[in-house]
């Protein structure tokens, strides 16, 4: 895929860093998104608000804004990592499968696997599996692409290498996909490279942040993510849709997120996208 068929999208976990500060609803991200120059969002289950159970209505306040929903993001306080409660993340990941089904190429991402309970931690990683391939199941039954989204949050189960390897181990590449995210993986691991090389095949769409060199949060372009490199190994994931979603998570973007990612959108124009 060349760079100028790539597309970017906008993830809302910017504006949940407010916590209590923040008072707006879906429509005032769809506006602020578009107006940043993006051609697609990623909402997450904490901001999608009073559309929760309108998709309809989702979808004509995304043409208004002209964007596409390239993805629906979901966690849960189990960290799926507590065998009792599958049965009810599974009735939370259907509930979002059958939103996103409205939305044509619209995936559900699923939240890194974390520690939240005792218990051998190798334990977890299976549980954690037997949530993603029964979510992927879900999902390929309503045509909705699912894919795992690891971080470097506290408590994760999915932070460095080893991690990585054991947990696409246990899951099904045809039933669960990934979506890298470069400031997590930088703060995981230094390889990079190697890691979305290895695992390129289960790709689906990219989360691009940055970290300086000590793995704390930077704007894009003002840290140690190497952004055209990644760029190109995506790029030629199999599987991979054209969407790069730019999630920013720094204290710029504490003070001011609409105008940490409209300048994130301008950082990508200068990489041709």
């Amino acid at each position: 895929m060349s760079i100028k068929d790539l597309k970017v999208g906008c993830q809302t976990f910017t504006w949940e860093m407010l916590g209590k500060n923040w008072n707006g609803g879906p429509d005032d991200l769809l506006k602020a998104i578009a107006e940043g120059g993006y051609a697609g969002i990623e909402i997450t289950d904490t901001m999608i608000g009073h559309y929760a159970d309108t998709p309809n209505d989702f979808a004509a306040s995304l043409k208004k804004h002209g964007l596409t929903l390239v993805s629906f993001a979901m966690g849960s306080k189990s960290g799926f990592t507590i065998k009792e409660e599958i049965a009810n993340d599974l009735e939370v990941a259907r509930r979002w499968i059958d939103f996103a089904a409205n939305f044509s190429g619209a995936l559900v991402s699923i939240g890194s696997a974390t520690v939240v309970s005792e218990g051998p931690r190798e334990a977890k990683f299976e549980i954690a599996a037997e949530f993603y391939n029964l979510a992927g199941e879900l999902g390929k039954a309503s045509g909705v692409d699912i894919a795992v989204h690891p971080s470097s949050h506290h408590n994760t189960l999915l932070f460095d290498r080893g991690d990585y390897d054991r947990i696409f181990s246990l899951i099904d590449r045809n039933l669960v996909g990934w979506v890298p995210d470069t400031g997590h993986i930088l703060r995981g691991h230094e390889d990079i490279f190697d890691t979305l090389r290895t695992y390129q095949d289960r790709i689906r769409y990219l989360h691009l942040k940055d970290v300086d060199a000590n793995g704390k949060w930077a704007m894009l372009g003002k840290g140690v993510c190497d952004t055209p490199a990644v760029i190109d190994i995506v790029a030629a994931a199999p599987r991979f849709n054209g969407w790069l979603v730019l999630e920013e998570e720094s204290s710029i973007a504490a003070t001011d997120p609409a105008a940490a990612v409209k300048l994130n959108r301008e950082t990508m124009r200068s990489h041709g996208t």
